[in-house]
């Protein structure tokens, strides 16, 4: 174990060659994950357990993310150690639809027996699904967004463990994540050239000519401005966006009196049809390349920030966008639903524009209705740069559930 504080946090890392002669978390690239993630990720959950009674530090909550600590509630659970006695667990659901599915043959690897319930299939083909063992036994169940919360009881989201998720609904529970206020600061933030609060957006503009010049777009201040930073992939609307000819996209920048900045990478497909759609029209400008720099950039610079997501657990771009007084253009699901509010339905709290249905004309009609909102934006900018977005929000929410779950001692 290796420990390093920081402030008054100590933090605990677990020192094993299947973490340290890795390149990545997962594999080697987000395609590719290792072979041997279940071996690895056994390691983590039991050494996390070890290191307690090491420590000599009995915890009141474990609290737990996703499929990589999903065994840790069913280990106290079934291993009844009397250290652990009064110990309660919380899982917390980032994505419902990454599960940590194996083969059986892979969980005879971790040196554990795992109750038959736990899987799918039978005999050699049978599979076992490790968040599925986090949701069944933690005494409570958490996900990223109060909306997604509900949406994972149907069949649509639910991606096969919606039966599960109803029985434990009782103790299911949504909180909005935040953002770190210290990495997304619109007054302080390095990667700007100009800096900017709600009650002067100078600096908003001289980040949006920074922002034209960079990523090769005519420098315009009369010019709505539009970006797009996503991975790649169906989950964040690009079917939508990107099917048919012409598709929405292409509509948007021929018919439309706007630029736009795509930022992202993926799947290599929507790419490429990106990539030649700009080659046509000056106004678009793709990028395939992931950039923590150009991302605070775009998002500082733009006037809206599309987002026609398919689903999203909660969402972070959104986040951003609002406290950068970037109006975001959503689809209505998860946590873009809990934290955008539409304008033309709440003139007087509006900080967005919200639409119900992934299409590609809804896209593009989405988009129609923020424009016929410019250039008067300042009131709604400061509106949405007023929002508090941050972590001690969220924070006080857990520390109630932690609360209200831990027995009296």
């Amino acid at each position: 174990f290796l420990k390093k504080d920081v402030g008054p946090v100590p933090y605990y890392f677990v020192r094993h060659p299947a973490f340290t002669t890795r390149n990545g978390v997962y594999g080697e690239t987000s395609f590719a994950p290792y072979s041997d993630n279940i071996e690895r990720y056994t390691i983590l959950d039991k050494a996390a357990l070890e290191l307690c009674k090491l420590l000599g530090w009995k915890p009141d909550v474990v609290h737990c993310h996703d499929w990589t600590a999903g065994l840790i509630p069913y280990l106290l659970k079934t291993g009844k150690d009397p250290f652990f006695k009064g110990t309660r667990t919380m899982i917390t659901i980032h994505n419902l639809a990454y599960q940590g599915d194996f083969s059986r043959l892979d969980a005879l690897k971790c040196d554990m027996p795992l109750a038959e319930g736990l899987y799918k299939g039978s005999g050699s083909e049978a599979r076992v699904n490790l968040l599925k063992a986090g949701i069944a036994y933690s005494d409570e169940v958490t996900t990223v967004s109060p909306t997604y919360a509900k949406e994972i009881l149907g069949d649509e989201y639910g991606c096969g463990l919606n039966g599960l998720l109803e029985q434990r609904k009782d103790s299911l529970t949504g909180i909005l994540n935040g953002i770190d206020y210290t990495e997304w600061n619109s007054e302080t933030d390095p990667f700007l050239p100009g800096h900017f609060n709600k009650d002067d957006l100078k600096g908003k503009a001289v980040c949006k000519s920074a922002a034209q010049k960079q990523f090769g777009l005519k420098v315009d201040p009369s010019v709505p401005l539009i970006s797009l930073i996503s991975r790649i992939a169906e989950q964040k609307g690009f079917t939508a966006l990107l099917d048919g000819e012409p598709c929405a996209l292409e509509r948007i920048v021929r018919d439309l009196k706007v630029q736009l900045i795509i930022i992202g990478t993926g799947d290599e497909h929507y790419a490429k049809k990106m990539l030649e759609i700009g080659k046509r029209y000056p106004n678009l400008s793709v990028n395939i390349l992931f950039s923590n720099k150009a991302a605070h950039l775009a998002e500082a610079a733009s006037d809206y920030f599309l987002m026609p997501s398919r689903f999203e657990p909660c969402g972070l771009n959104q986040l951003y966008s609002l406290r950068y007084g970037t109006l975001p253009i959503v689809r209505k699901t998860g946590g873009l639903a809990d934290s955008v509010v539409d304008l033309d339905q709440h003139p007087h709290s509006g900080t967005g524009f919200v639409f119900e249905t992934l299409s590609g004309a809804e896209i593009e009609q989405a988009v129609r209705r923020a424009l016929s909102y410019w250039p008067d934006l300042d009131e709604v900018r400061a509106r949405a740069m007023s929002r508090n977005l941050s972590w001690d929000t969220s924070a006080k929410a857990y520390a109630s559930l932690y609360e209200r779950k831990t027995p009296r001692r």
